[in-house]
């Protein structure tokens, strides 16, 4: 290299720091602002002169910093109708039955919930927060679609490799999973959470209970505590991010699923990798490249922070439906029901009709 070359590119080096920290100086950033009351709507219609019952999911979840649940009441024409909870994850859920002869199936449930932006300062661990040996060995523990052996751990060890505390691994898988997968517009829903499955397969694509379900497993195999938060959006991004809100009031299909890892010294720290990956897919033009600005903010907020325009129900894997003889449901995200013993297929709206609204 040429002596005014090397100026120019030590130069250039040497300018890149301070450039970088002015252009963070500009970008948005995630405070946790005021706090916000939303009341969301589930109406759930079954078919006429059927046994049938139904089990919708309510927010249940509460973190006193930025999500708070409030009351949730019902009407319609079921027989019996009551709150149940999982006794294991503390997964709420409005029962409803319904008797054969019944003229169509009819319930409406409304929800509150109050809830604020969360962002974590990882400058420093000043935050005096543990877990209990209880919590520990709950958020660390396998479940049937997010085991921790196996291609996971392995998956797991390759992801944080060189990584020497937990907030390095915690940011090596965040980064190691924005990196190596990619949203699939043709996966139903939010996809099965089936992280073995996505791994062996080498098909890395999904959506956000596959892509945040790996982060919540390979942090798991790492021995880190970490959990899926299984909830709704429900209020557009004030950031600017179409793909990242509810911008309707109505939220029949605006289902997400987050995550977060928890760092002693930190607390739960939000990681949502899949909404990085959705703006690559679905930001207006669509399909951006890793380099647009668009995703390099997206990539830089969504490790240590997110907007509140979301509610949480819960945070359970494996609930088992009471009052059903049928398989438990990965997770309790959509309205559930059955009919002559028969589970319905919850995204199937012409055989399953629901309407959520807030």
């Amino acid at each position: 290299m040429k002596r005014k070359e090397f100026v120019v590119a030590s130069t250039a080096l040497s300018l890149a720091p301070l450039m970088a920290r002015s252009a963070r100086a500009a970008a948005p950033e995630i405070e946790p602002g005021p706090w916000r009351s939303y009341q969301v709507t589930t109406v759930v219609t079954l078919p006429q002169g059927k046994n049938a019952k139904a089990w919708v999911p309510i927010p249940s979840f509460k973190e006193a910093t930025w999500m708070k649940p409030g009351p949730s009441t019902w009407h319609g024409n079921a027989e019996q109708v009551a709150i149940v909870t999982d006794p294991r994850w503390g997964t709420q859920m409005v029962y409803a039955q319904w008797p054969k002869g019944t003229h169509g199936g009819n319930l409406a449930v409304v929800s509150n919930v109050t809830t604020r932006n969360l962002a974590v300062d990882l400058s420093r661990p000043d935050r005096n927060v543990t877990l209990s040996a209880a919590e520990i060995a709950l958020y660390t523990a396998p479940s049937k679609y997010i085991p921790t052996d196996g291609i996971v751990k392995r998956t797991a060890d390759t992801a944080t490799a060189g990584a020497t505390t937990d907030l390095d691994k915690v940011r090596k898988i965040y980064e190691w999973i924005v990196a190596n997968t990619s949203r699939n517009p043709k996966t139903r829903g939010c996809g099965l959470g089936n992280i073995s499955f996505l791994l062996e397969s080498g098909d890395f694509t999904g959506k956000c209970a596959d892509i945040n379900g790996l982060a919540v497993g390979l942090a798991r195999a790492s021995g880190i505590p970490a959990r899926d938060l299984y909830g709704i959006r429900v209020a557009p991004s004030e950031l600017g991010y179409k793909a990242l809100g509810a911008n309707s009031a109505t939220i029949t299909k605006s289902q997400h699923c987050r995550a977060e890892a928890f760092v002693s010294g930190y607390g739960w720290i939000p990681l949502d990798p899949a909404d990085v990956r959705k703006v690559v897919l679905e930001e207006p033009p669509g399909n951006l490249s890793m380099s647009n600005p668009k995703v390099v903010e997206a990539r830089r907020l969504l490790f240590g922070s997110w907007e509140g325009n979301y509610m949480v129900y819960n945070d359970g894997h494996d609930i088992a439906l009471p009052g059903s003889s049928g398989d438990e449901v990965a997770f309790l995200m959509y309205p559930q029901a059955e009919v002559d013993g028969q589970r319905l297929d919850s995204l199937d709206a012409p055989t399953f009709v629901y309407e959520i609204t807030v």
